[in-house]
């Protein structure tokens, strides 16, 4: 979909609207715009699929090209939910370790306990839901 930010919701805000995502097929619809009005374009949001960023510099040649910041967000987020898994993996493997080897010198075991009440483990369970929201890329 193209867009006029300059109408602000009104008559206009809607340039076009593309069926597809073939480069190809979109940039033969989109050059049905004159040169002249493209290059008045002064940039451009898309998300993070090549075919958008050959899309933006083969059409708009003039416009600056911003990344959406979704889905850069999006990916930092998948990022850091990985990390966290690694962690509490490690976290798992330390507790079984540290069980084993309370049973074998029989003595109770003992987890401990963070600041806030939770285990390790508990902590790195819950912290799914910590980051997301804090995630902040770029200026706004």
């Amino acid at each position: 979909m193209l867009t006029n930010k300059s109408a602000k919701g009104r008559k206009g805000t809607i340039v076009a609207m593309v069926a597809g995502t073939k480069a190809e097929t979109v940039i033969a619809i989109i050059e049905k715009i004159s040169l002249k009005e493209r290059n008045l374009v002064k940039e451009i949001t898309l998300d993070m699929a090549g075919n958008m960023g050959l899309i933006a510099k083969k059409c708009f040649p003039n416009a600056t090209r911003v990344t959406d910041r979704f889905h850069v967000q999006k990916l930092a987020t998948e990022a850091l939910q990985e990390i966290r898994i690694k962690f509490r993996w490690e976290a798992i493997d330390q507790e079984n370790q540290a069980i084993d080897k309370a049973k074998k010198s029989k003595i109770n075991f003992e987890c401990k306990t963070l600041l806030n009440g939770d285990t390790l483990k508990q902590l790195l369970a819950r912290s799914r839901y910590f980051g997301s929201r804090h995630i902040v890329v770029g200026k706004y």
